[in-house]
């Protein structure tokens, strides 16, 4: 459960996965993400801020 106090992040989809490893296209769902314009608040843990890194070519990242 999101608690309120919990620091989030909204990653946006700005880059298509087309031509992406799998690895990679994998990681984007993770994320819950996988067309282009799709938009997701997760909260900022480090497991998910190492999902990020693994896709910084593909998305854009908002602190919260």
């Amino acid at each position: 459960s999101l608690v309120m106090s919990e620091k989030t992040v909204t990653v946006t989809q700005i880059r298509s996965k087309i031509g992406a490893k799998p690895k990679t296209v994998g990681t984007l769902r993770a994320l819950g993400l996988g067309r282009i314009g799709n938009t997701n608040t997760l909260p900022d843990r480090p497991e998910i801020r190492g999902m990020i890194a693994r896709v910084p070519h593909l998305i854009e990242v908002k602190e919260n």
